[in-house]
């Protein structure tokens, strides 16, 4: 199993230059963000002269992209709103190959209109996954034009927020494009920190054979519900990683959530605890 990072941990002024910090760190798997070369998440327009810059200087650094960030509100209550990102979803699909890559990643999104990552109370409403799969239906359809991936993956404060949830939209959708991102720290409800093992068997079980990339983050102890780097918090990683290891091997796990300041610690936690 490789360890790959989010490209917006690191903070730089060119993409030439994330890239080859993250060469110096070892590291030659990524998730694209494109605010690491100077753009928005989900840009309008991506020129040709900027993919070429970011095919190249991965190329130069042996990097593989193994996804792209696309994250928008795909829950939003405004269509207009909904529809906007699916524009820009387009975008980013038209390019996604041509950078290096044939995965985007996704965001089911929250009824909260301000912060996509933030709970609503009216998530769990049928409207509300009306609304989500409706917007995702049209996102799979830019999928197959383009031939890319869309993964997705549970957030306990997004429509999707139980691995229950995240297979019952796999079997709505019934698309090839659609995959799953595996996160542990992202499966679980505040109720469940009990329950470790049992809540990450489950999302293996319910979608181990859709996943195509997988994340490090970790669970914080203090109260509430709020994420640390990995090995900072009481996610149980020995549990997670020999899970990952029974077949997920060719998938890169993605550190994020974490500060350059704390890529080295993190990555001698996780090597310690790999199979």
């Amino acid at each position: 199993m490789e360890l790959g990072i989010l490209t917006d941990t690191i903070k730089r002024d060119s993409i030439e230059e994330t890239l080859e910090v993250i060469n110096s760190y070892g590291l030659h798997y990524i998730q694209l963000d494109l605010t690491s070369a100077g753009l928005s998440t989900m840009p309008e327009k991506i020129e040709v002269e900027m993919v070429k810059r970011i095919k190249d200087a991965a190329q130069e650094n042996d990097i593989t992209i193994s996804a792209v960030s696309g994250t928008f509100n795909m829950s939003h209550p405004d269509e207009n709103v909904r529809r906007a990102g699916l524009e820009r979803l387009e975008s980013l699909a038209v390019t996604t190959k041509s950078m290096g890559s044939s995965v985007i990643t996704l965001c089911t999104g929250t009824r909260d209109e301000e912060n996509m990552w933030r709970w609503h109370p009216d998530n769990n409403t049928p409207e509300a996954w009306r609304d989500m799969s409706d917007c995702l239906r049209q996102a799979l359809d830019i999928a197959a034009e383009h031939d890319v991936i869309l993964a997705i993956e549970t957030e306990a404060s997004n429509v999707v927020n139980t691995a229950a949830r995240c297979r019952k939209i796999l079997d709505q959708m019934q698309s090839p494009h659609l995959k799953v991102i595996m996160d542990a720290a992202n499966l679980f409800q505040l109720n469940q920190y009990d329950q470790m093992q049992a809540t990450i068997q489950e999302g293996f079980d319910l979608l181990g054979e859709e996943v195509v990339l997988s994340h490090a983050k970790d669970l914080s102890a203090e109260p509430g519900r709020s994420f640390v780097a990995a090995g900072e918090g009481i996610l149980d990683y020995d549990y997670y990683l020999a899970q990952l290891a029974q077949g997920y091997d060719h998938i890169p796990l993605i550190m994020h959530g974490l500060s350059e300041a704390q890529i080295h610690k993190s990555m001698e936690f996780l090597k310690q605890h790999m199979i």
